[in-house]
């Protein structure tokens, strides 16, 4: 059984995707001075429990980003699937396997996944969606790279397109306003797999196991390593301890209006959390902040997303 295979590995009750056995939140240090804080999130495009996080972490950003600096780092959760079992204990013997635990993971975090792809045309790889994300960070810069990363995963869990394929990947990155086929055929050429590789050496260095991983490294060189999906006050408490500073100052969470206009689709949890409203009410507010000609509202798997009209 090798360790690649047994990062596929996720686990519902810890958030975790990959090896298990961390605490939820530790201190650590770091030997190289860093001049402000910065916060490496590990991730990998495949992760269902980073695609669960997704609400949590856009609040975190838009609301902290101003005391750190923010860093995704590929983690490398699947570099290919083995000819033996992955982990028969826990019922994974291929991608098929994984439907029924991504299934689960959309439901318990209302992230909504279908997860019938990887019984039907399964990824093989997390590999070429990753190198796609470096590449789109070397020349165009972290946040496009994110919106890279959130379509991609969208794409994957929500609407059940194989982000291993190339069209799939060239098609993405289109829509980002970007030349697709000039980026994924980059993402295929040795320096893809390099600047992937460069990740992967920082995600050791970090000493993370399994994703997602948030680090937080403030100018003393310690840190706080928060492992699996966690609340929104986990985040913040971690920062707190990260900087040794009790009295934050959250900004104010932007609109609905031009949170929508940025990202083009929102789920409901995402707009939940945002703005701490619960699920009964996530109409009325809807309409109290949206004009009723700029949206639409459809459902995915019992769940309610918003699009904005272009």
């Amino acid at each position: 059984m090798t360790n690649k295979n047994n990062n596929m590995i996720c686990d519902l009750e810890t958030g975790v995707c990959g090896v298990a056995g961390e605490e939820e939140m530790e201190i650590i240090d770091f030997n190289q001075p860093q001049k402000t804080i910065d916060v490496y999130y590990v991730t990998d495009p495949i992760c269902s429990h980073c695609w669960a996080i997704e609400p949590v972490l856009r609040r975190f950003k838009e609301q902290y980003g101003h005391y750190f600096n923010f860093h995704s780092v590929m983690g490398g959760l699947l570099e290919k699937w083995g000819d033996g079992p992955v982990d028969p204990a826990n019922g994974i013997y291929g991608p098929a396997d994984v439907a029924g635990h991504w299934r689960e993971v959309g439901e318990y975090s209302r992230m909504p996944i279908d997860g019938t792809l990887m019984i039907h045309n399964p990824v093989q790889s997390s590999f070429p969606p990753s190198r796609v994300f470096k590449v789109i960070q070397k020349h165009h810069g972290d946040e496009i790279a994110y919106d890279y990363l959130r379509r991609a995963r969208e794409a994957l869990f929500a609407f059940n397109q194989n982000i291993g394929e190339k069209s799939v990947l060239v098609d993405i990155t289109n829509h980002l306003g970007l030349d697709g086929e000039a980026i994924v055929n980059e993402a295929e050429m040795p320096i893809g797999e390099q600047l992937l590789q460069e990740d992967f050496a920082l995600a050791r260095k970090l000493g993370v196991m399994g994703f997602p991983s948030i680090i937080m490294i403030n100018e003393e060189n310690k840190g706080v390593k928060i492992v699996g999906g966690r609340p929104f006050d986990y985040y913040v408490d971690g920062l707190k301890r990260a900087l040794n500073e009790e009295n934050l100052k959250p900004k104010q969470q932007p609109s609905l209006s031009s949170l929508l206009k940025k990202e083009k689709l929102l789920f409901s949890k995402e707009i939940e959390v945002m703005y701490d409203i619960d699920q009964q009410d996530i109409n009325a507010f809807v309409e109290k902040e949206l004009n009723q000609g700029n949206y639409q509202v459809k459902e995915l798997l019992g769940e309610l997303y918003f699009i904005i009209n272009e």
